[in-house]
């Protein structure tokens, strides 16, 4: 399938596009209420109003924007900082409304296309044509194509990519004499587990997303399902959610999350594993690549005892998922010319090199540009992971991840703007199996009767 004809498919109308924004519209205003992640957006003409993600690599680039950002250009920038699942809400709502209240967003591959259709989003070409030093050449082809929407034209620069890989403790490993494959398959993932298991007071076998949200569980179970054979839906928009391979990829997933997962599974993210692998909770943990910067930081308690090995797999060579977290500019906003020295600075060589001297070089919010893998400095650092990312980066196929040709592009999502309550929906199904609640068939059944509501309309 070539790639224009998927984003076709993908990019149906502006009318199916803004569901996701009516769907948001109640998460977005609880998020709102709460003051969740402190500034509340507002300024003046000096001052740029940026929603992202907490992600610890924003929280850093919060800590260093006044002192550096703010001093060289004199703009000043207004954060509002929140969880993914409450980042998300507001961030649909606010761009699609066309609102204005941010000028700057993170958004991911999965939004840019879809918003970029509806002109909610700014393009970026003027501007990376007058500006020389960013070097967009510079930046990994996969992640330039997936921020280029079908019009030819760029509406996001990459803070950072990701693929997805599997983390485990070297030295655990090592105690037990287990042997970590350089390409594991994921039953060796679940027989190691099982064997990892207790290895030291309190530390489980494995860490597996279990928390609802699209961007959640959702992720690295569809991988999972992808190189188990399975697939949402069929390239004739039929739904597969009750399928065999479907229904086997999700109830080993459950399954073994149960049995040798972490404690509170059904409401552990990414944030949540994060910590169990840091603190010796964990023996394993299957998710984004961007996680080892954290985990090889200078105050890791683990750094140096974690082994870094591909995506597991069944069917299929690679599994590995493509991720960025990327601004996006309201089309909307008043501070386009502000917001681009932003993003020009924030996204930018110089910017890696200062997360680099003052907080570390395992740090650095990589896995977007071609130069990073080649700073003497940051290889140095990042030895015990750099090359496996850029591999899984590499390796990743948004148009063919799975067995069976698909209707629309996406790895770990589906690209249509009803994934967004289609995916949470049915990770709120999962995650009830998860904690135990009914069955994986009860799930899949129920969430089946949702993704057939969705293909209907794409089959008119």
């Amino acid at each position: 399938m070539s790639e224009k004809s998927s984003a076709t498919r993908v990019l149906r109308c502006t009318t199916v596009a803004r569901r996701l924004s009516a769907a948001a519209v109640a998460g977005a205003l609880l998020a709102a209420c709460s003051g969740a992640g402190g500034s509340t957006a507002s300024g003046g003409d000096d001052t740029l109003r940026v929603l992202m993600v907490n992600n610890p690599q924003m929280v850093e680039l919060q800590k260093l924007t006044a002192a550096n950002f703010t001093k060289s250009t004199g703009i000043r920038v207004d954060f509002t900082v929140l969880p993914e699942n409450d980042a998300r809400d507001k961030i649909s709502q606010d761009f699609s409304n066309q609102a204005g209240q941010y000028d700057v967003a993170t958004i991911s591959n999965y939004e840019v296309p879809i918003f970029a259709k509806n002109q909610w989003l700014h393009p970026l070409d003027a501007y990376i044509a007058k500006d020389s030093s960013f070097d967009q050449s510079d930046i990994l082809k996969p992640l330039r194509k997936s921020l280029t929407a079908t019009d030819g034209k760029i509406y996001g620069e990459p803070f950072y990519g990701e693929s997805s890989f599997l983390m485990y403790r070297k030295d655990v490993f090592a105690e037990k004499k287990l042997t970590m494959p350089e390409r594991p398959t994921w039953q060796q993932v679940a027989d190691l587990a099982a064997k990892a298991d207790g290895a030291k007071a309190g530390m489980k076998g494995i860490c597996l997303r279990g928390l609802p949200g699209w961007g959640e569980v959702i992720a690295p179970l569809t991988t999972v399902v992808n190189t188990m054979g399975g697939t949402w839906f069929t390239e004739g928009w039929r739904a597969k959610l009750t399928s065999p391979e479907f229904t086997k990829a999700t109830k080993f997933y459950v399954d073994l999350v149960r049995k040798h997962g972490q404690a509170g599974a059904a409401q552990s993210g990414y944030a949540e594993c994060l910590n169990n692998l840091t603190q010796g909770k964990s023996a394993m943990w299957y998710d984004a690549t961007a996680a080892a910067g954290s985990l090889e930081a200078k105050d890791s308690p683990v750094k140096g005892k974690i082994g870094y090995v591909q995506a597991p797999v069944d069917k299929t060579s690679n599994s590995g998922w493509l991720y960025t977290w990327a601004w996006g500019v309201q089309k909307a906003s008043t501070h386009s010319d502000m917001a681009w020295k932003f993003i020009s600075w924030a996204s930018s060589k110089k910017y890696e090199e200062l997360v680099g001297e003052s907080v570390g070089w395992s740090n650095v919010p990589a896995g977007k540009r071609t130069s990073t893998y080649d700073n003497p400095d940051y290889v140095r650092a990042s030895k015990a992971f750099s090359a496996v990312t850029l591999s899984a980066i590499g390796g990743s196929d948004p148009e063919n991840p799975g067995t069976q040709p698909r209707p629309t592009l996406g790895i770990q999502f589906v690209g249509i703007p009803e994934f967004t309550d289609l995916g949470t929906k049915v990770s709120q199904e999962i995650s009830a199996a998860i904690a135990g609640r009914q069955s994986v068939d009860e799930a899949l059944k129920k969430s089946q009767v949702l993704a057939e509501k969705v293909a209907k309309d794409y089959r008119k």
